[in-house]
């Protein structure tokens, strides 16, 4: 009698073995197709002037009072940004941050033999205040203003670009010629034949900006010239990866 399930069951295997006999060949040709690629990178840049500056100032005032040490960075703070308005800065470039009332300590000495715990002797307040200035020819008036008028912290000043886009793209169609470029010259020596273009990978595109820092602590009585700026360029620079097919 004949066992119809293992008929069955065997049919099942033949089958299996004829579609892996079917499939395997193309398999096999696939992998051995994605095998055959050449991997390079290649790099672009562009250099920018830069058209805005970031700076970061701030104002710090001590007083034996709390209340006292605020109103005179309240007021200080308040010169500073009615006068950068007046030189035609706009309200959407002018941001304060860092907002800070800190107590100060007087320690006693360690010798003491009744040792006492440190007593508040007057509060600091600090504000601080970044400026986007987009006319690079009032920077150094921005900056002597400010200090004059009671900005005493900060310093650090960055200059990029507002809208820096075009550039980019310019950098990375720079980086694509460059990945190609070296791909025919490497597959034109192997004796090989450069195919399509499997994939592409940019890395991030991070702008190598000009920046200076002014003295952390800013005194009052800088000197009455005009503080000179040179803002430089820009550089934007871009690194792709990108995989050709290789044709034999």
């Amino acid at each position: 009698m004949v066992n119809l399930g293992a008929v069955l069951g065997l049919g099942r295997f033949g089958f299996m073995l004829a579609s892996l006999a079917f499939v395997s060949p193309a398999m096999a040709q696939e992998a051995s197709r994605q095998e055959a690629v050449i991997n390079v990178s290649g790099e672009g840049e562009v250099s920018l002037a830069p058209d805005m500056a970031l700076m970061q100032l701030g104002v710090v005032t001590e007083a034996a009072e709390a209340a006292q040490a605020l109103k005179d960075n309240n007021e200080a703070l308040a010169k500073v940004l009615k006068s950068l308005k007046d030189k035609g800065l706009a309200d959407r470039d002018l941001q304060t941050s860092g907002f800070q009332i800190t107590p100060r300590y007087r320690q006693e000495p360690e010798d003491k033999a009744d040792s006492r715990p440190p007593v508040i002797e007057g509060y600091s307040v600090s504000n601080g205040l970044t400026i986007r200035v987009r006319d690079l020819s009032k920077l150094g008036g921005v900056i002597d203003t400010s200090v004059g008028l009671g900005a005493n912290q900060g310093g650090e000043i960055r200059f990029t670009n507002d809208k820096p886009e075009t550039a980019i793209d310019e950098a990375r169609k720079a980086a694509m010629a460059d990945a190609l470029a070296k791909a025919k010259v490497l597959t034109q020596a192997a004796g090989v034949k450069l195919g399509r273009i499997i994939s592409i990978n940019e890395n991030s595109a991070r702008p190598f900006e000009q920046g200076m820092m002014m003295k952390a602590s800013m005194a009052r009585d800088m000197a009455p010239a005009p503080t000179p700026m040179a803002a430089g360029e820009n550089t934007y620079r871009v690194t792709v990866n990108v995989s050709f097919a290789l044709e034999q």
